[in-house]
Order: C-alpha cells, then structure tokens, then sequence
C-alpha cells in the first residue's frame, strides 16, 4: 500500500470518526441540523443534491430511514408524477422539518430547497425502474410498433437505399451483426433500438456523418453494434450512480423538476456515441480488434469526468467528415 493511499484511508477514518461530533457543534453553534446547513451553503446542482443524498443515507434516525423506504416505494410504483408528485415532495419535506424540529415557518428558502432535491434524487430513481423496464423488455417481430421502428431507423439511416426484405444482408450496411437486427438487441432490449432511433431521428445529420466514420475503408466499425454497446454503457453510468454528478446538473441547469426524463437519457447516449466516435477516429486502429482497447479508455475517461461535481456534458454537434 502506498503512502499516499495509507494517509488518504487514515484521513477518511478520522472524518467519519469525527463527523457526528461535529455535526452536534454545528447544530448548536448555527442551530441549523445538516441538512438545512447543506441547503444553505452548498451550491445549486450536484454539489447540494449529492451532499442531501448523503446526508439522509448516513442517517441514524429510524424515523428518516422508513420515510425513504417510502420514497423508493413510490418511485417503484411510478407515482412521481406530475399530478401526485408535489403532495408526496411536500408530506416528505413537512415529515423531516418534524424530525429535526424544523420550523416551517422560519426557513422556507430551506423547503424549497430540500424539496427540489428530493423531487430530483427520487426522480431519478423513478426512471431507472422505467429504464430497466425497457431493457429487459425483448425486441419482438411480431410486434408492429418494434417493426415499424427498426424500418424507421433503416429508413433514417438508408435514406436513399430501400430495403430489398425484412431479413436481408443490407443489414449489416448500418452496422448489424447479421442479416436479422433483433438478434443484435438480446444484450440490452429495446432499449438498445430506442437510443439508435433517437439519435439517428433527432441528430439525423450528426448520425449520418458518424455511420460515415464507421464505414472507413481501414478504420471502419459496426455502427450498430457499437451503438447498443454504448447503450450499456450509459445504462451502467446512471445505474451505478456515476453520472449523477451530469443527471443533477442538468436538472438544475434547465430547471428540470421533478427530475430527469428519458430524454435526457437518450442525450447523454448521444453525446458518448459523438464522442467515442471521434475518438475512434482519433486513434485510427488498424483492425477492429482493438474495438476492447478503446471502449475500455473511452469508459475510463467518461469517469474521470463524471467524478467531478461540476460535470455537465452538452453535445457538440458539429462532426468532421473523414
């Protein structure tokens, strides 16, 4: 173990050692509890809804730990909507001024505050039981709605090339392993096809120049098959909590409340196929075997960023042509 891990693990123990006690002289020097003091003093965005986040996960009130037991009920059971959503932010937020004898009538900046944060963490959770819903909801060609949408892609894609059959070779001209795309989608669902229909429907000429990419001659790739790669990839960043540094600030940037949506995700899936794409490009691999190499750096530098709280990816649209 090296040093600098061994201080670093050291200081670690020492904080949490010392952290209730100097929660206890926090609250009786500024008679404010954590959370009002985080709503205060941290700034708007990921830094004070990861902090929030934290704070009620380390909480040693049984009291709190049931009333997020109920939270996460009610994002499972979708009722963060936009019709029941305030009632439920709002009994939340009346329940903890109650535990921690907060008084509603002097610090209404603070629910506001923890309110959005709530309405945001809880959000958020609503919509990777919705995400999870769609991957593991399997691409059926019986279904008219998934055909028409994978026709659709083609069509987006192949503007000026029809499709001879359903089953067909051309497949693989966008990237498709096999002469059937829902073989293809098995690993992530229809989520796999949702993130491709978005990208190539709402970013049709940034699509297009990146299919382009991935049929260089020499350093070519499988468009598809990336593609629905790089839906795992942004599938795992939200579910393992990486990209809430992004997911909070994007909603504070554009005032997003009660949360994110599945257009956000979808964005964020565009904004790393740009990106991995032009770092593909950058490298210029010699045979796609080196496809491991790359998604692997590309993974790790998509963390990097994302361990910063000020993190806030926005497409850059434009793409160079090869």
């Amino acid at each position: 173990m090296s040093i600098r891990l061994l201080i670093t693990r050291l200081f670690d123990f020492i904080k949490r050692i010392l952290h209730p006690f100097t929660k206890w002289v926090l609250r009786q020097t500024t008679g404010l509890c954590e959370l009002q003091r985080t709503c205060y003093c941290e700034p708007s965005g990921a830094s004070r809804i990861l902090a929030i986040e934290n704070s009620l996960k380390q909480s040693k009130s049984v009291k709190v730990h049931t009333l997020l037991k109920f939270l996460d009920l009610a994002a499972k059971e979708k009722r963060l909507t936009a019709a029941g959503s305030a009632q439920i932010i709002r009994n939340t937020v009346e329940t903890i001024c109650c535990i921690k004898k907060i008084h509603l009538d002097a610090h209404q900046p603070f629910i506001k505050l923890f309110g959005e944060c709530v309405s945001v963490i809880w959000g958020l959770k609503q919509l990777l039981h919705d995400l999870e819903n769609i991957r593991t909801t399997a691409y059926d060609s019986s279904n008219t709605e998934h055909e028409k949408k994978l026709l659709e892609l083609w069509n987006l894609l192949m503007p000026m090339k029809e499709l001879d059959f359903r089953v067909s070779n051309l497949w693989k001209d966008i990237g498709f392993q096999g002469d059937d795309p829902k073989t293809d989608f098995r690993g992530m669902g229809l989520l796999g096809l949702e993130n491709l229909h978005f990208f190539a429907k709402n970013y049709s000429e940034v699509a297009l120049q990146v299919l382009s990419h991935s049929n260089h001659p020499i350093h070519g790739y499988s468009f598809a098959i990336v593609g629905i790669n790089l839906t795992h990839l942004t599938y795992t960043l939200w579910k393992d909590g990486t990209a809430k540094s992004h997911i909070y600030n994007i909603c504070c940037h554009h005032l997003q409340i009660p949360g994110p949506t599945l257009l956000h995700f979808h964005r964020f899936y565009c904004y790393l196929f740009i990106e991995f794409d032009k770092l593909w490009m950058a490298e210029k691999p010699a045979t796609i075997m080196e496809f491991g190499r790359i998604r692997s750096r590309f993974e790790n530098d998509i963390r990097l960023l994302l361990s910063n709280r000020d993190c806030l990816f926005k497409l850059n649209i434009p793409v160079e042509h090869v």
